[in-house]
């Protein structure tokens, strides 16, 4: 979806297939001195057909571990381009009764819908035991409708990070912060410093829904986190007052935000990234690991110019919101339960991770198998955060509610930017959007 538009950047090791067990099978000797032929590959002669919205570098690398699943099974795996619009790629073939054995969704709304319309496939036991022994149990819901689990998540976004400009932070003489009170503080002096503390991407209404989340999940904590998702707890809730309250510390200042507040909201993703490293003009940018791609594009290096922490806790919680992609079945075949089996894997999760531009949410992929330093550290933060690990509220809320531009969540929040005078006001729309989406 929108918020995991572009994978991170970074150089990184190639795959070759002999180093994944993709070699075919070296003749063996017969018991008359000879060699016999490579034993039969489970799926010699199935074909399966995939789709995805990768295009371009993240396309080839996911084909790379495609590549590898055939030279184990000795399966044939087609692979189509949804584009960045997967429900409609996918409707009318799933209506036509010509569905492709396995789509890559990325919006767990949309496994719901298609549980729904009996569209998917559950997965099978042998599917099932690579997740639960690969994932928490968590992303196993994530997955699942109805009692029946029918999808595993096999590539996230890391949605918990401020990216900084090194020699804003050297002028100003300061140092990341931890907590929330410290990033305000940072952000004063940052001001003070003369340089505007933050690039607000508030025309794209996504990236403020990132921005509560992260503040919800510290200062609520991952249970109320999963009830407000589902529209469990209102919107009127107290633990929504005190996080709009905690944002409103920074966006109510003005000059804490590049062009104050109507600056800001006229500023979408990448351009506040451009703002932050290209221009020079803003210290930092609230975004996923995705910011990346667009801070090389402006000519900084990651890890010296391009840096980045975590986000400052504002509770209890160290927040870590993922954002990701869910595979499920469209056909019950043993091939389409044999690539979700082996891309739910930790094998499946070693050899894509080998790969730039990926982030295993499987705990067992080790974080020594990625080629970056980048990854290798938000890949530890995945694992160290364990339970306490949650998806993208937005995506998981109908679309309506929480994933259309000029409404919802993404217009209301956008007007608690306006002006963050009033969070009563904004937590009544909020709740009565919300009840109309999950009618």
């Amino acid at each position: 979806m929108r918020k995991s538009i572009v994978a991170v950047t970074v150089s990184g090791l190639a795959l070759s297939l002999a180093a994944c067990g993709g070699q075919p099978a070296s003749p063996t000797p017969s018991s008359a001195g000879g060699t016999s032929a490579p034993a039969a590959k489970p799926l010699n002669g199935v074909t399966i057909e995939v789709a995805a919205k990768w295009t371009g570098s993240e396309q080839a690398n996911f084909q790379q571990v495609l590549k590898a699943f055939e030279a184990k099974t000795g399966a044939r795996v087609t692979y189509a381009s949804t584009g960045e619009d997967t429900g409609a790629y996918l409707g009318p073939r799933i209506q036509g009764g010509n569905p492709p054995d396995i789509a890559i969704l990325p919006q767990p709304g949309l496994v719901q819908q298609y549980a729904k319309e009996k569209a998917l496939k559950p997965l099978t036991p042998e599917v099932q035991k690579q997740i639960d022994e690969n994932y928490t149990p968590y992303w196993k819901e994530l997955g699942s409708s109805g009692g029946q689990v029918y999808g595993v998540l096999v590539k996230a976004a890391h949605k918990s990070l401020i990216w900084y400009r090194d020699q804003a932070f050297q002028d100003a003489g300061t140092q990341p912060p931890t907590t929330w009170d410290e990033l305000v503080k940072t952000a004063q002096t940052v001001a003070d410093s003369g340089t505007p503390p933050f690039a607000l991407c508030g025309a794209s209404g996504w990236t403020l829904t990132d921005l509560f989340e992260n503040v919800y999940l510290s200062s609520a904590g991952p249970e109320k986190y999963t009830k407000l998702s589902k529209h469990e707890i209102p919107w009127t809730d107290p633990s929504v007052t005190a996080a709009l309250e905690k944002i409103g510390r920074l966006v109510g200042k003005k000059e804490f935000l590049l062009g104050g507040s109507s600056g800001a909201l006229q500023t979408d993703f990448p351009t506040c990234v451009t703002q932050v490293y290209g221009q020079d003009k803003a210290a930092m940018v609230i975004e996923a690991d995705f910011v990346a791609t667009s801070a090389e594009q402006s000519g900084a290096k990651l890890g010296e110019e391009a840096k980045y922490f975590a986000f400052p806790k504002a509770g209890d919680t160290e927040p870590v919101v993922l954002g990701g992609d869910i595979a499920v079945a469209l056909k019950d075949s043993k091939g389409a339960m044999a690539l979700l089996e082996f891309l739910a894997s930790k094998e499946g999760g070693e050899i894509w991770a080998k790969l730039p531009g990926y982030l295993s949410p499987n705990r067992n992929v080790s974080p020594d198998n990625y080629p970056a330093e980048l990854t290798k550290k938000l890949a530890q933060t995945i694992i160290s955060a364990g339970e306490s690990v949650r998806y993208d509220m937005s995506d998981l809320a109908p679309s309506a509610f929480g994933g259309t531009e000029g409404k919802g969540e993404w217009r209301l929040l956008q007007d608690f930017v306006r002006d963050p005078s009033d969070v009563k006001a904004i937590q009544n729309k909020l709740e009565d959007e919300a009840k109309k989406a999950w009618k």
